[in-house]
């Protein structure tokens, strides 16, 4: 393609006028030759055929250019900034690289034409915009601040240059993103112009008609708006001169944008709307003296007119908790027109602008303390008159150095901790997910489980039905969530197996006809070197033992234990009966017992309801016939009685033993249904001195037998040593005092 062909006639007079423009604007900071080797470039990337006109048919050049003289006009940028946004495309299409750019004109045109590269590859992956970390995405993507300059001054120019655009959906993509991402970005970068311009244009494509009414009604009355508002000043400049302040006084219409926001918040048509005039009255006041001078002005301005109370805003006294300062007060001017006035002092002011308490902040857009902190900086740098714009264009970005952000191959974004793997992402995004990843594809090309994302990654994961969390993953994710999950699926699957296993076990057993008993295969498990049943099940489900060795085992071990046992025949626990026995003699002394204050000798009864020993930590409580009654500490009536009749209890306890008291105890054992259980039960009873068994009832089923057994002991120390003793026989599963 000529280069001649390749504008209009009416682009090529726009070329020159462009030109000259930029020349005044810059022509300062360029190098000798800059333009003549750029001109090179350019001709010679056209004739490559590969410069392609935009989705609206816009001449990238001729927007290029646009967008140099926004940059450098509005924003106040110079050389590699213009080089740079002049050049990128010609690197982008493939007719330069970036280092033929750096040899050309330097590592900083190179570092900006990379940094535009980068951004416009992340469009590339249809991302939703709306999402606030395609925000922080964009800023660490872009790592140059000045790339960001760039991209706001670009959507400016194109929002311009789209009015008559036929491609409506393109429009609107084009006008949402404004909205979304680069208004919110210009105003907190203090470009407060190009801000208003991309909100306006932005309601422009995707709300045309509410656009033009607020728009036509502005137009109608803007000679009389403008009379009004320095009407509405000059009295109240007078007064303030008079009372010796100093200050000055911004007067405005609030923007069209602004204006659509307070219709659809306050729910009323334009001309209701309160704060369509927009006062700013900024002292100049020594620290001591701010508030005192807020206030007079307040008073001056609300004597001359009439305020409504129910619109006075009082950051004064009580700031914002973002530090925000300030007076807002709604008065009736001449004509009976709300006018809105903000009463505010220089440092108030400055603190409001420059970020802490940024308008797009306090009114509920959030942001992350780190960024906001570091946008403010280069905001003051912008605009600090005594800065070196050179200085300025070596601004680098390293706030996102801890994070990295991924997509989605349908254009979400998810922001991850750095060093995170293509597993952590996996189970980030959902817990099914993870547990049948196999791998993934990263910018199209296949990765392993372990492949560390970078921010900017496109990642599509990849899953099988037959894969099932490993505990090598354990070392390859580097997020505790990632890590929860997997030990969290290990242990559910690790059950699943053992139940398996069981019943696996379990139906082997019924199809040879052997008889399944689960005190001779806990025997058999330990013998196998198991310290828990968990871990046998799970050899079992992986294989590492033979389910078919192990019957064989189990019966050997079954055999051995009815050989010792041969001469006992089996019958049922409740057909034993107990041997009568004789009550011994017991001595006529009871033990001491102490109650309340150190008093002994008192008649008391123990409490049948928890059968209190020596021994045992016990109360008093006062019965209605006046008797004393000792229960346990651990009664099951206990809570009751404390918390009903707290006032009827009194302190008790043991203070001497009697030789020969003895109490009755019910203990309830369960166990294998074995006569012969039963048996060495009661024989463990008979062989212990100071021990007698009164009763036993022996009720037998499904195998178990569930026995009740009376016994005399004298303290808590003999009880005791007979329940340790009566668990350590064979075949009993529970022993518990009653």
């Amino acid at each position: 393609m000529e280069y001649n062909d390749f504008f209009t006639p009416e682009e090529k007079e726009q070329l020159f006028s462009l030109y000259r423009k930029l020349l005044q604007l810059s022509g300062d900071t360029l190098r000798k030759g800059d333009c003549r080797k750029l001109k090179n470039h350019l001709i010679n990337s056209i004739q490559s055929n590969r410069i392609q006109r935009d989705i609206f048919g816009l001449n990238p050049v001729i927007k290029d250019m646009q967008t140099a003289v926004i940059v450098a006009e509005e924003i106040g940028m110079s050389r590699a900034s213009i080089l740079g946004l002049m050049l990128h495309d010609s690197v982008h299409y493939g007719n330069y690289t970036a280092e033929d750019m750096a040899q050309s004109y330097g590592e900083d045109v190179a570092g900006i034409i990379r940094g535009l590269i980068r951004v416009n590859e992340l469009y590339a992956k249809s991302p939703s915009i709306e999402s606030e970390n395609f925000r922080n995405l964009l800023l660490s993507f872009a790592e140059d601040m000045r790339v960001i300059f760039i991209m706001i001054a670009n959507r400016v120019n194109v929002m311009r240059q789209i009015k008559d655009a036929e491609n409506d959906e393109a429009r609107r993509k084009v006008a949402n993103e404004a909205a979304y991402l680069y208004a919110p970005l210009a105003h907190k970068l203090g470009l407060y112009k190009l801000k208003s311009e991309l909100e306006d244009l932005s309601l422009k494509y995707t709300e045309h008609d509410v656009y033009y009414h607020i728009k036509d009604k502005l137009n109608e009355t803007k000679a009389s708006r403008d009379r009004y508002i320095a009407a509405f000043i000059a009295p109240v400049q007078k007064k303030l001169e008079d009372a010796g302040l100093h200050f000055h006084i911004k007067g405005r219409t609030k923007s069209i944008h602004s204006i659509y926001q307070k219709m659809k918040k306050q729910k009323c048509p334009f001309e209701n709307v309160y704060d369509l005039f927009a006062i700013r009255i900024i002292l100049d006041s020594p620290l001591e003296k701010e508030k005192l001078e807020c206030w007079q002005a307040y008073s001056i301005v609300t004597d001359m007119y009439q305020p409504n109370p129910k619109r006075l805003r009082d950051w004064l006294s009580v700031p914002k908790s973002n530090g925000y300062e300030s007076l807002h007060i709604t008065v009736m001017g001449p004509e009976g027109k709300w006018v809105e006035v903000q009463i505010r002092t220089e440092r108030m002011d400055e603190i409001a602008e420059r970020g802490l308490a940024a308008h797009w902040r306090y009114k509920g857009i959030k942001g992350e303390n780190g960024l906001d902190e570091w946008l403010t900086s280069v905001r003051e740098a912008l605009e600090s008159s005594d800065t070196d714009l050179e200085a300025m264009d070596r601004f680098k970005m390293d706030l996102y150095e801890d994070e990295v952000f991924v997509f989605t191959p349908k254009g979400d974004l998810f922001k991850l901790g750095k060093g995170a793997t293509v597993l952590d992402f996996a189970f980030h995004i959902h817990t099914k997910l993870g547990c049948r990843c196999i791998g993934a594809k990263v910018n199209g090309r296949n990765v392993q489980l372990k492949q560390v994302l970078q921010s900017g990654d496109q990642v599509e994961i990849m899953t099988s039905n037959t894969q099932t969390p490993k505990q090598d993953w354990l070392n390859i994710v580097t997020t505790s969530k990632a890590r929860t999950k997997i030990r969290q699926a290990l242990k559910e699957m690790a059950s699943k197996q053992t139940a398996f296993a069981r019943e696996t076990l379990e139906r082997k057993f019924k199809n040879r006809k052997i008889e399944y008993d689960d005190a001779v295969m806990m025997r058999l498990i330990k013998r196998m070197g198991f310290k828990v049943a968990t871990e046998f099940y799970q050899a079992v489900a992986d294989e590492t033992l033979d389910a078919n060795d192990i019957i064989d085992r189990y019966v050997e071990a079954q055999k051995r234990e009815n050989d010792q046992h041969d001469e006992i025949q089996y019958r049922s626990a409740e057909s034993y009966n107990l041997p009568i026995l004789h009550d011994e003699e017991t001595g006529s002394k009871e033990d001491v017992l102490v109650i309340d204050q150190n008093l002994k000798g008192i008649d008391f009864k123990l409490a049948r309801c928890c059968n209190p020993i020596y021994g045992d930590e016990v109360f008093g409580f006062v019965s209605v016939t006046g008797g004393i009654k000792i229960h346990r500490c651990d009664c099951p009536n206990a809570a009751e009685l404390h918390s009903r009749f707290g006032y009827r209890i009194v302190k008790a306890r043991w203070a001497g033993k009697s030789e020969g008291t003895q109490y009755p105890i019910t203990l309830r054992v369960v166990g294998h249904d074995d006569i012969g259980i039963v048996t060495n039960i009661t024989s463990i009873i008979s062989k212990e001195t100071g021990i007698t068994l009164r009763s036993i009832g022996i009720d037998s089923h499904d195998g178990l037998f569930s026995g009740t057994l009376t016994v005399m002991v004298g303290d808590t120390g003999h009880l005791e040593a007979l329940i340790k003793k009566l668990r350590t026989v064979k075949g009993v599963k529970q022993v518990s005092r009653n």
